[in-house]
């Protein structure tokens, strides 16, 4: 046996043997530190534990308050935890009025439609506020919404969006947007749970180049939700094209309300902002598990907009005569905390694109960044690899240049972030590869650009006032490296979601419940934060995410990251897109089988599936040999273009695949479980 299977043997059942190879450091150049907004390297012993929880009122002092706070961190409820009590401000005027007497003739937002023949849309601060203030009287007078009210917007990407929603935060009334692209059954989830009575949605909107009806989900939702208790009284619709009705699904007389024609009522009207406590809840995001009832994740005012402030200005690098452009939904927490509140809050310039990348060719994106002067541009690997597979050469073609490129939503590959640096980055660009999630509200680990080296495939260290500890099963800390374990967070933060609406027990279980042995304890420190992934330190102090610790495959003993397959199957040259799940094994417990797509124009041959076997091999050890390599025309996927997982795993085990109407690309996985059954 070899040494390198001794050391596999030598971990526990509670811990990953992890053989990354450990990438070499890419360092920012000295133009970019000279402009950084965050170069003072004291920040990490300011932000030491031994300074917690003050160390916070530095991101709480980069917004306005009409009260300052009695006390940085109450802790009396733990772990729902209230930041900055007893402080007052709001999240709209923090957004907006702010930043009117020296900025109301900057670009708040650039709307990009899908379309390329229709204009973009430079919409000023000084618009935002008259347009934010209309709807906000509009949603008081005509739509009777008052502060504490809930209130479900499922809308797609448009200025309306965050428009919609800083009317809500103006008035103390707390949103939940619900992803363009998921079904009305998902959207009646939400609004049943969050008791919201008012519904807004938009006619229609472009993807792919199709105009698509969205008003006939609003029906069925409210339908839904009628049928399991919850009662929508009003139906707000906003036009894609202001004046005319987009969509053959008709108006409900006495419900259904166009937005466009109602504002005329409001015209000049202006809304006094609501004081809102800090600890006042802004807003419930709902995360979406493959299985059991969403979570509602409540975010409060203060600790969340401080923390993606800061967040946006020392990671992201914002300043506020920057054209910043984060690719993500709004729907999802990244465009909440990174599209909407964080770069507004700063008074920054921020990008939002109606489409998908690739439409209707993969130089769609390099085209928008060269017209709009893009210089931070930020998106998720599924994104990244998608015109790595569909255009390799395509940035080269146009004249941007990016000072900062950030990565979200899952662990990249070193392959996929090292195209991503030279060919997007063109070599000059910083990147950050963020770590955090929902219920964390901004990130947890990540370089900061101005500071530290960048690590492909690493996610970094704790951002500064971060504390993380990776433990084992038993909840022993983990200090060797390359070991892994369960990442957890030591200390709270204020973008942390204050609970689960409606349920706290599920909340203090899931998130506390494995490492927390004093249930009573009103101290911090007796809480670590579960973040549910499997992770390893190196020797420098970066943390490297292996993906979800259900996503851990037990081969014969021996836990393998599917993280870690998948990085090792994107070294061959030919593959685009990697996918593993565990399949199910009588001597084994489980062992991989590894979907792949390729490059365009690439054939799929035996021998090329051989060739991926042997690469996952040698980067790893035969332990990871895949059961089988399918060789597949395409993953099936959610419209955000998340790879379904969940799908391919039944495939392989002969299980019940689900309803898949509602992925992009539906047809695609009668191919796979063709090719995997016959």
């Amino acid at each position: 046996m070899s040494k390198k299977q001794d050391e596999v043997v030598e971990t526990t059942e509670a811990q990953i043997a992890v053989h990354w190879k450990e990438e070499d450091y890419y360092y920012p150049s000295t133009k970019f530190i000279a402009q950084a907004n965050l170069t003072d390297e004291g920040i990490f012993d300011r932000f030491s534990l031994d300074n917690f929880p003050d160390y916070y009122t530095e991101f709480a002092e980069l917004l306005t308050w009409y009260k300052y706070w009695d006390e940085v961190l109450d802790s009396s409820d733990a772990p729902c935890y209230k930041w900055f009590k007893g402080g007052k401000l709001n999240a709209s005027y923090n957004c907006i009025d702010r930043h009117l007497k020296d900025n109301k003739n900057k670009t708040a937002i650039h709307f990009v439609p899908e379309l390329e023949e229709e204009n973009v849309q430079h919409i000023t601060y000084q618009e935002l506020y008259v347009r934010v203030n209309e709807f906000a009287a509009l949603l008081r007078d005509t739509a009777k919404l008052k502060r504490g009210d809930r209130v479900t917007i499922h809308m797609p990407m448009s200025a309306e969006l965050p428009i919609t929603m800083l009317a809500c935060a103006r008035l103390g009334v707390i949103h939940s947007v619900v992803f363009g692209g998921f079904s009305a059954s998902a959207s009646a989830d939400r609004i049943v749970d969050s008791q919201s009575r008012v519904l807004i949605v938009t006619d229609a909107y472009y993807r792919a180049g199709k105009l698509l009806n969205h008003k006939f989900n609003a029906d069925e939702a409210v339908q839904i939700a009628e049928e399991q208790g919850q009662t929508v009284d009003t139906v707000l619709v906003w036009q894609r094209y202001p004046g005319k009705y987009s969509s053959d699904t008709p108006m409900v007389e006495g419900r259904d309300i166009f937005v466009n024609e109602k504002l005329k009522d409001y015209y000049g009207a202006r809304v006094e902002p609501e004081q809102m406590l800090s600890e006042d809840p802004l807003f419930l995001m709902y995360t979406s598990g493959t299985t059991g009832k969403p979570k509602g994740c409540q975010h409060g005012t203060g600790g969340y907009l401080a923390y993606v402030t800061a967040m946006s200005k020392y990671i992201q690098d914002i300043h506020p005569e920057d054209v910043y452009w984060c690719m993500a939904d709004i729907g999802w927490i990244t465009g909440h905390s990174f599209i909407v509140y964080g770069p507004l809050a700063l008074c920054a310039s921020s990008v939002i694109f109606e489409g998908v990348p690739t439409y209707p060719d993969a130089g769609r994106s390099w085209r928008i960044a060269q017209e709009l002067d893009v210089n931070i541009f930020h998106t998720a690997p599924t994104a990244i690899r998608a015109l790595r597979k569909l255009g390799p050469d395509e940035p080269a073609k146009y004249n941007y240049h990016f000072k900062h490129m950030t990565t979200v939503g899952e662990p990249i590959e070193p392959a996929v972030w090292k195209w991503y640096e030279s060919a997007v980055g063109k070599g000059e660009a910083i990147i950050v590869d963020t770590y955090w999630q929902t219920e964390t509200g901004g990130f947890l680990c990540s370089t900061v650009p101005g500071l530290n080296p960048m690590k492909p495939g690493s996610a970094g260290p704790g951002v500064p006032g971060i504390h993380p500890i990776i433990y084992d099963d038993e909840g022993h800390e983990v200090e060797k490296p390359g070991i892994a374990g369960n990442i957890c967070i030591q200390n709270p933060w204020p973008g942390m979601f204050q609970t689960i609406w409606g349920d706290r027990d599920r909340f203090v279980d899931t998130y506390f419940g494995m490492y927390n042995t004093k249930p009573d304890s009103k101290d911090w420190k007796d809480w670590p934060y579960l973040t549910g992934d499997a992770a390893t330190m190196s020797e420098d102090g970066y943390y490297r995410v292996l993906g979800r610790i259900d996503d851990v495959i037990n081969v014969s003993g021996h836990r393998l990251g599917t993280k870690e397959i998948e990085s090792a199957s994107l070294v061959v040259e030919e593959v685009a897109e990697a996918a593993v799940v565990p399949v199910n094994h009588e001597i084994k417990g489980k062992e991989p089988d590894l979907y792949i797509a390729l490059k365009p124009g690439i054939d799929a041959t035996d021998e090329l599936a051989a060739k991926i076997s042997e690469a996952v091999c040698e980067q790893i050890g035969k332990i990871a040999r895949p059961r089988k390599v399918w060789l597949v025309p395409d993953m099936p996927k959610t419209r955000s273009g998340k790879i379904m997982r969940r799908v391919l795993g039944a495939i392989s085990n002969k299980g019940d695949v689900g309803n898949v109407m509602t992925l992009a690309n539906p047809e695609v996985v009668e191919e796979i479980k063709n090719m995997v059954e016959k």
